[in-house]
């Protein structure tokens, strides 16, 4: 499988002879130019445009948005409500486990608070995590470490943070990496990963925004 990031939480899952999944396609109006991408299956987290923006796309993909289990081509996906029940005025967010044959990648959508062990347990294993990492109203580089933490992912990849011209203040990635105690992080300009391929530590990997 190949994951390519498109910038803020905007990620390409591919696999030859599989549907290609996009999640969360942001619109201008964040401030970096939308992505002009094809896909067959679109999954938003929560219904802003910085996430929900379904017209980058090309075609007609199958958007998904909320909470449940499908299967798609061979691709399982779940659907996960991952909102702060201890909030006063809880924010809607879905995180999608997607699973291709035993490889799986998880991506957290906007996550703001630390999620419960039985939350945790529910995932199961994850091989890729795509965490939030730049505060917000999402996780913050503390926070985001720790719930790498609790998910023991193999390969964690960053998103929603800083980024030149974005329209609204993020913590930078650097916070992050520090927060995880990684002095170089791996950069690359996408992530292929197979799951008879796994590393024995957990790896942080910064991709290249593509456009």
């Amino acid at each position: 499988m190949e994951i390519t990031w498109y910038g803020h939480s905007c990620f390409r899952l591919s696999e030859r002879g599989r549907l290609t999944i996009i999640t969360d396609p942001f619109a201008d109006a964040i401030g970096i130019p939308a992505p002009k991408l094809k896909g067959d299956v679109v999954t938003i987290s929560h219904d802003v445009p910085g996430h929900n923006f379904v017209e980058a796309v090309k075609g007609t993909p199958y958007v998904l948005r909320g909470a449940g289990e499908y299967e798609l081509g061979g691709v399982f996906v779940m659907g996960i409500p991952m909102h702060n029940a201890n909030s006063p005025d809880p924010r809607p967010n879905i995180s999608y486990l997607f699973d291709y044959d035993g490889l799986t990648v998880l991506h957290l959508g906007d996550l703001d608070h630390i999620p419960a062990q039985s939350v945790i347990e529910e995932i199961g294993e994850v091989n890729v995590l795509l965490v939030p990492v730049g505060g917000g109203l999402s996780l913050k580089a503390a926070q985001a470490a720790e719930v790498v933490a609790l998910i023991e992912p193999f390969y964690v990849v960053p998103m929603h943070y800083a980024l030149p011209d974005l329209a609204f203040e993020l913590d930078p990635l650097d916070k992050f990496l520090k927060a995880m105690g990684v002095s170089k992080a791996q950069e690359a300009d996408s992530l292929k990963v197979s799951a008879s391929d796994m590393p024995e530590q957990p790896q942080v990997v910064v991709l290249t925004q593509q456009v």
